[in-house]
């Protein structure tokens, strides 16, 4: 079964984030813990992690605004 990638809740009052870029290319090879791509809410960047080991599927462009629980790929 695959994890969804979510774009997480970094503060309390962040509704959505920009995801700036992914640090591993789709059909990579991810390893749980990995930085896996970067996002930028109102107060920071911020790289987040890998939730899983396994092949990333990307979803969601780079460059773009998603909110909060949006996915925005699967590790499979």
């Amino acid at each position: 079964m695959a994890t969804e990638i979510l774009l997480p809740k970094i503060g309390f009052d962040m509704n959505e984030g920009i995801l700036t870029e992914w640090l591993a290319a789709d059909g990579a090879e991810v390893t749980e813990g990995q930085p896996l791509y970067s996002i930028e809410s109102d107060k920071s960047n911020n790289e987040i992690e890998a939730p899983a080991s396994g092949r990333l599927k990307i979803v969601a462009a780079p460059e773009e605004t998603y909110e909060v629980g949006t996915v925005l790929g699967y590790i499979e």
